[in-house]
C-alpha cells in the first residue's frame, strides 16, 4: 500500500489531475499538474466530464481492495468482527489505546481511519470540480448535462453520507476550491444530510437504470437516498425512495444464472457472488457495482486480496494433527490436496465474532450457510505430505474440532491462536474463482485477484425499507421485506411480526451483506436514529443526543454481541486486549488536519483529546 499523506486542506484546495482518461494520480503529496492537465484545459468536452465521473467511480473501489482493505477498519468497530492479527501490538484491537487523533491512522498494521478521511474528501473535491464547471462547455442536450451533474451529486452525497457517520459534524464544501483554504468550520450533520437529500432527489430524476455497468444508476441513487432519509428520521420518505428501486427494473436473483449456472453442486447465492456475474446484464439485483478487471486500465495492482483478509490463518504450522501433534497443513499450491487453491491463503485479519460466524446461523436450510458455501475449519483436511510418515492415520481426514480439553495440544501457541486460525467464513463471498480453484494474477499462493464488487444491491434495499417500516411501527411490513431476502436464501421465514426489531434487521444484514455493507457506518446511523427519536430499543433503553458520545446504541449493541470486546480475558499473542468505548461511535478527526486549519475551527469528536476546544458547528450552509 502506498503511503497516502494528503489531508483535507490539500485534498480540497488542490485541483485534481483530471486527465482525458479520467484518472487522478493520488500517489503525489501535492499534485503539481502540468498546465495541459488542469481542469480548465481538461474539462473541455462532454467526454472529458464523463471521464471525470469514471474517476469518481474508481474512488469508490478502494474500500474493498488490497491488503488490510479499509473495509476491515469499518468492520472491527462493530458487533461482527475484530482485527485478528495476533503477532503485533499495533493493530486496532485495544481501541481505547490505539484510536487517538494523533495516532497512526493510515497503515496496514494499524488502521485506515485516516485513509477514509483523505479519500472521501478527495472525492468531494473531484465531484465539486465537475459540479462547479458543469456549464463551462456547450452540451449537446440539457439531458446529457443533467445526467453528468446527477452523477457528480451522487458521488458527493455518497462521500458525505459516509463522512457524517464515521466522523460526525465535518466541514461541508459544495464548490470547487482553487486556492488553499485554511478556514474550514464543522457543519452540523443534519445540515449536510439535508443538502445531500436535495442533491440526490435531483439525481434520482436524471439518472437511468440501463446505463453502463460500474456507473451509479437511478436505483443506486434511490438506494442512497433511502439511507439518507433514514438518517434524517424521514421514514415515509425512506419508504418512497426505496420503492423507486424495488419497483424499478430490478429483482432479486432467485434462479441459477451466469458462468457456472450448470454446476449442480452450487446454487443461486453462489452465482450471485461470482466475479464474472456481478456486472452482467442478466443480473437484475446489482444497483451499483465497482469494476476491477485485470485487463482494464486502473485495475488494482495487488488484486482484491479478500481471501487474505477474510480467511483464517490455517497454514502457518499452528494446527497440529491429533495423534503425533505434527504440523498438519501445508499451503503449497502443488500439494495433492491443495487447500490454498481451494480456499485461498488467509491471514485472518478479519476475525468474525461468534455472533457473526455461529450464533446467527440457526437455520440449517439457509443456502448462505450450507456446506460448500460456508466453510468451517472442520471442513478442511490435514494435507501436509510429511504426516504420511509421521502421523499417517490423519492424512486426508477432516480437522478435529478443538475443545477446552484438547486446544492446547492442537495449537502450538495455545488457545490464543484460535483468534486467528480457527473460525468459519462465507466461502461463496470471498472465493475469487469460477471453478474449483482460486484465481490470482498477482499472488501465489492466491489471495484474491481483481474482481467486480457490489456497492449497492437490491437485497439491501429491501432491508432498508424493512427498517423504515420498523421505525414506523409497521412490523408486519418489515417482516415481509426481511422474508423477501430470506426466501431467496431458502431460509425459514419469520412468522411473528411482534418479534421483529432492529436486532432482527441487523442479524439479516450480517447474513446477507458480509464484506459489502460498511457496518460501522450503518450501526452509527441507527444509533443516531435512536438518539434522535427517543424510541425504546429492544434492550429496553432509550437514548438522546445530549450524551450521544457516552451512551448510545452503537456501543450497547457491540457489547451485547461481540464476545471479544465484552470479555476482558481475551488476549492476543502480542499481549493486546480487545477494548472499545461509547465514544468510538464516531472516529477521531486526524489532528494534523485540525492543526493545519489555522483560520477556522474543525471540531474534534467527544471522547478524544482536543474536543474541549470545540465550538458550535455551523447550523446552516454558509453563503
Amino acid at each position: 500500500m502506498k503511503n497516502f499523506k494528503k489531508n483535507i486542506i490539500a485534498g480540497i484546495a488542490v485541483a485534481a489531475m483530471l486527465t482525458a482518461g479520467g484518472c487522478t494520480k493520488r500517489s503525489d503529496l501535492f499534485p503539481e499538474a502540468p498546465s495541459k492537465f488542469t481542469p480548465n484545459n481538461t474539462l473541455s468536452s462532454p467526454a472529458a466530464f464523463q471521464s471525470a465521473l469514471t474517476n469518481l467511480n474508481l474512488g469508490v473501489r478502494f474500500e474493498f481492495f488490497g491488503d488490510s482493505a479499509p473495509l476491515l477498519t469499518e468492520s472491527i468497530f462493530t458487533d461482527a468482527a475484530v482485527e485478528g492479527t495476533t503477532d503485533k501490538t499495533t493493530p486496532a484491537q485495544d481501541l481505547n489505546v490505539r484510536i487517538t487523533p494523533t495516532a497512526n491512522l493510515n497503515s496496514n498494521d494499524y488502521n485506515k481511519i485516516g485513509y477514509y478521511w483523505q479519500m472521501w474528501y478527495q472525492g468531494v473535491h473531484d465531484a465539486n470540480v465537475i459540479i462547479s464547471r458543469i456549464d463551462d462547455i456547450t452540451w449537446p442536450s440539457q439531458d446529457e448535462r443533467d445526467k453528468v451533474l446527477a452523477g457528480a451529486y451522487f458521488h458527493r452525497a455518497y462521500r458525505y453520507y459516509r463522512l457524517v457517520h464515521e466522523f460526525g459534524d465535518v466541514p461541508l464544501v459544495l464548490k470547487e476550491e482553487t486556492g488553499l483554504n485554511t478556514g474550514y468550520y464543522s457543519t452540523q450533520r443534519m445540515v449536510i444530510l439535508k443538502q445531500m437529500k436535495t442533491d440526490l432527489e435531483f439525481a434520482v430524476g436524471k439518472l437511468v437504470d440501463n446505463g453502463n455497468k460500474g456507473e451509479p444508476s437511478k436505483g443506486a441513487a434511490a438506494h442512497l437516498l433511502t439511507k439518507i432519509n433514514l438518517a434524517m428520521g424521514l421514514f415515509d420518505d425512506a419508504i418512497n425512495s426505496a420503492n423507486i428501486a424495488i419497483n424499478g427494473p430490478y429483482a432479486l436473483m432467485t434462479s441459477r444464472f451466469g458462468i457456472v449456472a450448470d454446476d449442480a453442486t452450487k446454487n443461486v447465492v453462489w452465482d450471485l457472488h461470482r466475479p464474472e456475474n456481478k456486472s452482467i446484464a442478466t443480473n437484475t439485483e446489482a444497483l451499483y457495482v465497482v469494476i476491477d478487471r485485470e485487463n482494464l486500465e486502473g485495475a488494482t495492482p495487488s488484486g482484491s486480496q479478500v481471501m487474505r483478509n477474510c480467511v483464517p490463518m490455517w497454514h502457518n504450522g499452528t494446527i497440529l494433527t491429533p495423534g503425533a501433534l505434527k504440523p498438519g497443513i501445508s499451503d503449497k499450491v502443488t500439494e495433492e490436496i491443495p487447500l490454498t487453491l481451494l480456499y485461498g491463503r488467509g491471514i485472518g485479519r478479519l476475525r468474525g465474532t461468534p455472533y457473526a460466524t455461529k450464533y446467527i446461523w440457526t437455520d440449517n436450510t439457509d443456502l448462505r450457510h450450507a456446506k460448500g458455501m460456508w466453510v468451517d475449519m472442520t471442513d478442511l483436511v490435514y494435507n501436509n505430505p510429511a504426516i504420511k510418515k509421521t502421523d499417517p492415520n490423519w492424512y486426508g481426514k477432516h480437522l478435529e474440532q478443538y475443545t477446552a480439553a484438547n486446544v492446547n495440544q492442537r495449537f502450538l501457541n495455545g488457545a490464543k491462536d484460535t483468534i486467528r486460525a480457527w473460525f468459519g467464513w462465507p466461502h461463496y463471498k470471498v472465493f475469487i474463482g469460477s471453478g474449483t480453484y482460486a484465481q490470482d494474477k498477482w499472488w501465489s499462493p492466491p489471495r484474491g485477484t481483481n474482481t467486480d464488487w457490489y456497492v449497492f444491491r437490491l437485497a439491501e434495499t429491501y432491508l432498508l425499507r424493512a427498517e423504515a417500516y420498523y421505525w414506523k411501527g409497521q412490523t408486519a411490513l418489515a417482516m415481509a421485506d426481511i422474508n423477501k431476502v430470506r426466501a431467496r436464501a431458502q431460509a425459514q421465514l419469520l412468522t411473528d411480526p411482534s418479534a421483529v426489531n432492529i436486532g432482527t434487521i441487523l442479524d439479516e444484514r450480517q447474513r446477507e451483506l458480509y464484506w459489502e455493507e460498511p457496518r460501522k457506518t450503518e450501526l452509527t446511523r441507527i444509533a443516531y436514529i435512536f438518539a434522535q427519536t427517543g424510541k425504546t430499543a429492544y434492550n429496553g433503553k432509550t437514548y438522546n443526543m445530549q450524551d450521544f458520545s457516552t451512551n448510545n446504541f452503537f456501543y450497547d449493541r457491540i457489547m451485547e454481541k461481540n464476545d471479544f470486546y465484552k470479555n476482558p480475558a481475551v488476549v492476543t499473542n502480542s499481549g493486546n486486549h480487545f477494548t472499545i468505548s461509547p465514544y468510538h461511535v464516531l472516529w477521531p478527526i486526524p489532528q494534523r488536519d485540525i492543526d493545519l486549519n489555522i483560520d477556522g475551527h474543525i471540531n474534534q469528536n467527544k471522547g478524544y483529546s482536543g474536543s474541549e476546544t470545540n465550538i458550535a458547528p455551523l447550523d446552516k450552509i454558509p453563503e
